[in-house]
């Protein structure tokens, strides 16, 4: 990780007590930007996703567990709470239902500033719980993640959230960081959605620190992992992890592509229906095994 940016972060963290934490438009080194869902809401990527699609991938009984899921890097909860209400189709105005228990979300951010207001706005308590952890930390990880699972019988989520975030790990921990948070991921999910960050946004998220005139990022000029991130990115988890794509459901406005991954050896396969994926959006899926 870059010492410059680890610097940054822990003097924005160390504010005076009593005194908002400001962050420089640019100047959050592991993406931890204070109001993101402002310029990347939540709605551009929940029109992409069919809201059956949770019930479709797990056909839930009156008696089972809930569906467990892992949002990483969930910033403020924004996107998290919007992902709760999306899948358990619930309206605007509701903070709580009686489906309440088919959806268990655990959701972690690198920044205790971003997972504290995370946790007063939060309308879901009950089903969202949020902790603040590095996520390359491995022992950590597996301590807090492992608490989480066991209250559930559990030793892996059903489905695992990764919404650009693998940018920011990637110039941070570099080409083995990125091999290595993925293989973190596919080992703990049966399913796995992500959205990754198309190469142009590495450099400007480069250039945006050099014009505050801060240190680049340590690891950006000697990535060997470059050029296409979503192709890249399906290539190390299908063929170095053991994942298979499902399907693209298409891109945001800002141009990332939502992936869904299955882990090969899941043993109950539920395959989503040709009807939840336009024919337009599965062509573009095919173009990521050429």
């Amino acid at each position: 990780m870059a010492a410059s940016a680890r610097e940054n972060f822990g003097v924005e963290e160390a504010a005076s007590e009593g005194e908002p934490r400001v962050l420089e438009p640019g100047a959050a080194p592991f993406g931890n930007f204070p109001h993101y869902s402002r310029f990347h809401p939540p709605e551009q990527r929940l029109r992409l996703l069919p809201p059956e699609l949770l019930r479709r991938l797990f056909p839930q009984g009156p008696q089972t567990k809930p569906i467990l899921g892992l949002d990483v890097g969930c910033n403020s909860g924004d996107l998290s709470v919007a992902l709760y209400k999306h899948f358990l189709a619930l309206r605007e105005e509701e903070t709580c239902s009686d489906a309440s228990g088919e959806l268990r979300l655990l959701c972690c951010d690198i920044d205790p500033v971003l997972v504290e207001r995370a946790e007063k706005e939060c309308p879901f308590p009950d089903a969202l719980t949020f902790i603040t952890l590095d996520f390359m930390n491995q022992r950590r990880r597996k301590a807090l993640l492992g608490s989480f699972l066991s209250q559930f019988g559990c030793s892996v989520f059903d489905i695992g959230f990764c919404m650009s975030i693998t940018m920011w790990i990637h110039l941070n921990h570099g080409d083995r960081g990125l091999w290595e948070f993925l293989a973190h991921l596919s080992s703990l999910c049966r399913y796995l959605l992500v959205e990754p960050q198309p190469w142009k946004c590495y450099r400007a998220a480069a250039r945006r620190l050099r014009k505050l005139g801060l240190h680049d990022f340590d690891h950006f000029h000697s990535l060997a992992i470059r050029g296409d991130m979503a192709s890249q990115i399906v290539k190390i988890l299908t063929q170095d992890h053991g994942m298979e794509l499902v399907c693209c459901f298409g891109n945001t406005s800002w141009d990332r592509s939502l992936l869904l991954f299955r882990a090969r050896q899941t043993t109950e396969t539920h395959l989503i229906p040709e009807s939840l994926v336009e024919e337009g959006k599965e062509r573009n899926r095919l173009r990521f095994w050429r």
